[in-house]
């Protein structure tokens, strides 16, 4: 390669195992300072340890969103792509520290993947405005040639071509895979399969995913490379230049989610993928799993060809978005976030979750009007990744909550971090459980990477690394436990026979699953029970072939059940709380959520074999159900709840609407007499429009009475309280006996000694008493309607003594509403034995 020039620009260009990304740390460590942008944490912390070892610790650096290791004076940084320390048109990144201005030396990674609909404009941004003083690299495939040539017509470009053949080996059963295999499968739940039939065929398989933790997918990687399994299970993750002893590549599909639908892998991305097979000058092979049935994947001879020979189709637009930001106003910012570039070879990018989070909180009129320094604050929290995979509404939540603490320039609440910590800093549970504990945890490490955004940065970004340095150990363990077996299966011999990897799932109408002639158990809802009749020695193996087919059949149902009509839908009770049912099945259940009116919703176990994606949908639906039944049954608590966050409305019905939101929409006068004492003429009239009743006993709304609304005013308060259902008074009942579900009862009755009466009721006796009373009236007392509804004189007289009158022989006598009488203090009792310090008292 020549001498270099200063600001020189190169591509290098080529298949996989070419050396690019090796050429790329020879070339920065010979600079006096560089900087390398890589797709995966994985790879930039495995460069990071690389890089180390030549210029020692305190001269490199790594920086991705959740780890961050800047030694004073560091020169070299690896790092994400989106964690690359170049200036952007975001600008929100935290002040890097100890790094230098600029670097003699920039490279980006796998550049192609600016053709990548979700993370596409951050390679291209860097290709197109990241480099070095004295050289720039930009690493990826030969079908980023033409782009190049357009885009960047200054580069010199560079072919490298492959050190070792690559050879097409066609179709092989699960039980006939060679060692050092590696089997690509496309989801976590497939992996778990495949590795539990490696475990039963093969004794034991290795597992990588792009969302473990550096520390488990190297001690997993290790195991392989150690030789105490020789099969490895992983996601598309390895295609990105992850280095590991692998001779073979099998292809166990041949299709993926790409976060819109799911489509068949292109051929670019099937080569990237089995180039990890034969490294260096050691040849490889690749081919597909045979899987058996009509869905096992096969690979066209077009494709096949393509690939040994390293032909691909050409790049013919990358994703682009601006990064000229205008931060005058969160509308303008979100325009120029969607602004388009003049060249037609850069296409504005998909919608990214970081923009989809910033549109939906700017539907909220207060985010809306946030201007200038709290609109940039406003972006960089929207910049937080959603680790959990949870979709748009539900990261908006936490992403609102966190700018409600910065926006300002504050700090998060560090009694909410530690809590949020503490309850992630926990190591029991199965392999999907501490999955999901990792990616919670990986949030909360990005954030304590934000010295903007916590008081004391150093001591939570500590914190973090403990708990995922405990949970990797855990998940690592646990994988371990699960799909490595030192002993040979002892079905192996009659697997070969039955060939039982290759027999087909079927699911019966009334929910029998078998595998082959064999019946295992029964499909219930969403939930899969194990036939108790099946053989002790088969169980497992089955078990693990009907899992992997039960993926289409479950997200089928998921599919017809986010079409469904809310009729389909149930609230159901448990014994320990609130549910949604259907046909029988709960679905989720109901927990405390933000507000009265916003209850969370957890969906049950067995909705966790669903894909992320479909389970994600599925609670959104359901979301959607709850909100539908609320508005239907409960729209004067929904009304009231507008009316508190109105800033229109004055203080005083503020006040008193989010009150009466927060009691369900009943409150008894004297608890609020002071507010209530405060409303101007306005303000009454305010509360009459939103149907309030100023009652002369209870604050209510008649609505909120009928029975279908007592029924979801009691399943809200429930659900908050952490307490089961009450039981409900008939919906014709006007009057109660002692024997009342006294939660139930005070839905919508006011105890009167041990009877129970309907407030409204009770509110039409107690305005007739003050009618009376002001008109100089003699009997306070509605006979008619007291008699109609069977009160006896006990009853009377305690309703009478709540609305202010006492019996004065054969009438009444109006005493009022008086405070308690304050107890004068009593003397010593005598012979108690402190009554002689009495007499000391002066």
């Amino acid at each position: 390669m020549s001498a270099t020039r200063d600001g020189l620009v190169r591509a290098i260009l080529g298949p996989t195992n070419t050396g690019k990304t090796h050429l790329a740390i020879e070339r920065m460590c010979a600079h006096s300072s560089g900087v390398i942008g890589f797709p995966l944490r994985l790879l930039a912390r495995e460069v990071y340890d690389k890089v180390v070892k030549l210029k020692g610790e305190k001269q490199v650096a790594l920086i991705t969103g959740e780890e961050r290791i800047v030694p004073p004076g560091a020169r070299y940084v690896l790092c994400t792509a989106e964690s690359m320390p170049v200036r952007t048109g975001r600008d929100d990144r935290p002040n890097e520290g100890p790094l230098p201005a600029d670097f003699a030396f920039a490279a980006i990674d796998e550049a192609q993947l600016g053709n990548d609909p979700e993370r596409g404009h951050v390679f291209t941004d860097r290709m197109l405005r990241a480099r070095g003083r004295e050289e720039t690299l930009i690493l990826g495939s030969d079908t980023l040639r033409p782009l190049v040539r357009q885009l960047l017509p200054e580069a010199e470009i560079v072919s490298r071509p492959r050190f070792s053949t690559l050879r097409y080996a066609g179709s092989a059963k699960l039980s006939r895979l060679p060692p050092r295999s590696a089997v690509v499968a496309f989801s976590a739940e497939q992996v778990y399969a495949l590795a539990e039939m490696l475990r039963r065929f093969k004794g034991g398989a290795a597992v990588v995913m792009g969302a473990l933790s550096p520390a488990t997918r190297n001690a997993q990687v290790a195991m392989f490379q150690r030789g105490e399994v020789d099969y490895l299970v992983a996601t598309d993750a390895i295609g990105m230049g992850l280095n590991m002893d692998v001779t073979h590549v099998a292809f166990a599909g041949l299709e993926k989610f790409d976060g819109r639908r799911d489509r068949r892998l292109t051929i670019s991305e099937m080569a990237q993928i089995a180039g990890r097979a034969g490294r260096h000058q050691r040849d490889g092979s690749f081919g597909t799993l045979g899987l058996g049935g009509e869905n096992a994947p096969e690979m066209s001879e077009e494709e096949a060809n393509a690939i040994e020979d390293h032909r691909f189709r050409p790049l013919d637009h990358l994703y682009w978005r601006s990064a000229d930001l205008d931060f005058t106003s969160v509308t303008d910012l979100i325009a120029s976030l969607e602004a388009k570039s003049d060249d037609p070879l850069l296409k504005p990018a998909p919608l990214a979750i970081d923009l989809a989070v910033l549109k939906l909180l700017a539907e909220d009129p207060a985010i809306a009007a946030t201007k200038a320094s709290r609109a940039r604050k406003l972006w960089a929290v929207c910049g937080l990744p959603d680790f959990r995979k949870v979709g748009p509404m539900h990261h908006a939540r936490m992403i609102r909550r966190l700018f409600s603490y910065i926006g300002e320039g504050g700090h998060i609440p560090h009694e909410w971090f530690a809590a949020e910590v503490t309850r992630l800093d926990n190591v029991a549970g199965d392999i999907e459980a501490l999955a999901d504990r990792l990616a919670g945890i990986r949030s909360w490490a990005y954030i304590s990477q934000r010295s903007d955004w916590l008081a004391d940065p150093p001591k939570w970004a500590e914190r973090t690394r403990a708990v995922e340095a405990r949970l990797s150990d855990a998940l690592h363990e646990r994988l371990t436990q699960r799909f490595v077996d030192r002993r040979t299966a002892v079905l192996v011999r009659d697997i070969g026979a039955r060939g039982s990897d290759a027999l087909p799932v079927t699911v019966a109408a009334d929910g029998e699953v078998s595998v082959g002639p064999e019946p295992i158990g029964h499909l219930s809802g969403f939930e899969f029970r194990v036939d108790p009749l099946a053989r002790l020695a088969d169980k497992r193996l089955l078990l693990a072939a009907a899992e992997r087919r039960l993926g289409d059949e479950l997200d089928r149902r998921a599919a017809a059940l986010c079409a469904a009509p809310d009729t389909e839908f149930r609230l159901v009770e448990e014994a320990g709380g609130l549910a949604i049912g259907w046909d029988g099945h709960v679905l989720a259940r109901l927990a405390p959520g933000r507000s009265l009116l916003e209850p969370a919703v957890r969906t049950a176990r067995a909705l966790d074999r669903l894909s992320a994606e479909r389970r994600t949908r599925l609670r959104s639906r359901l979301e959607k159900w709850v909100e539908a039944q609320i508005s239907r049954h409960v729209p004067a608590l929904r009304m009231l709840s507008n009316a508190a966050a109105d800033p229109k409305s004055t203080p005083g019905v503020r006040a008193l609407a989010a009150m009466l939101v927060d009691a369900g929409g009943q409150l008894p006068r004297r608890s609020i007499a002071a507010q209530l004492s405060a409303l101007d003429k306005a303000d009454r009239h305010a509360l009459h429009r939103l149907r309030v009743r100023l009652g002369a006993l209870d604050v209510y709304v008649q609505s909120l009475l009928k029975p279908a609304a007592q029924q979801w005013r009691a399943a809200l308060l429930s659900v908050r309280a952490g307490q089961p259902m009450p039981r409900l008074p008939e919906p014709s009942a006007a009057m109660l006996d002692g024997s009342a579900d006294a939660r139930g009862a005070a839905l919508a009755f006011r105890r009167l000694g041990t009877d129970w009466l309907r407030i409204d009721l009770a509110d039409r006796l107690a305005t007739h008493a003050h009618h009376v009373r002001q008109h100089g009236g003699e009997d306070p007392v509605d006979r008619p309607l007291a008699t109609s509804l069977g009160l006896d004189e006990p009853t009377v007289r305690h309703l009478m003594a709540e609305v202010g009158f006492v019996p004065a022989g054969e009438s009444w006598a109006w005493r009022g509403h008086r405070r308690p009488r304050r107890r004068e203090p009593q003397g010593p009792r005598p012979g108690n034995a402190f009554a002689a310090l009495a007499g000391l008292k002066r």
